[in-house]
């Protein structure tokens, strides 16, 4: 299994920066491993959302169907979090968003675990090798898409 987990800060409140990451529409605007991401159905954000990834991976493009587990909002005193999981014949991916509030914004810890199913899970070591890369972009975005988010 691989593993990336990124910590970035943002200006902007919790509950604003939880709302535009929650629905996970979005993650085609701040992750350039993502090539498109739409609803596919259920409240944007809301636990049960199913969301169509297309992520470009070894130069394939992946079609990975997220459904949101979880989603909390934060509260002024308490984080919130989004719990994400996509299963396909290839992958598992299971994602944790983390939004804490913070005297003067927020804090956004995003945890992801990838795991190779089948005849492929002898690969996990090139796997974790190909996260980190895939996750050093991802996080790179993701601290860009919340700097920018606005402040209310």
């Amino acid at each position: 299994m691989a593993h990336y987990s990124t910590t970035v800060q943002s200006p902007a409140p919790a509950a604003d920066i939880f709302a535009y990451l929650a629905d996970f529409a979005t993650v085609a605007e701040w992750d350039p491993g993502v090539k498109s991401a739409h609803l596919l159905g259920g409240e944007p954000g809301r636990t049960g959302a199913r969301y169509l990834v297309k992520a470009g991976f070894l130069g394939r493009t992946l079609p990975l169907e997220y459904v949101i587990l979880e989603s909390i909002e934060p509260t002024e005193e308490f984080a919130g979090r989004v719990v994400l999981e996509a299963i396909s014949s290839d992958f598992r991916s299971y994602d944790i968003i983390t939004v804490a509030p913070r005297p003067k914004g927020s804090t956004v810890t995003y945890d992801a675990d990838l795991a190779l199913r089948g005849f492929r899970r002898p690969f996990d070591p090139f796997l974790r090798l190909a996260f980190k890369v895939i996750g050093d972009r991802a996080s790179s975005g993701l601290q860009s898409a919340v700097q920018l988010r606005r402040v209310t």
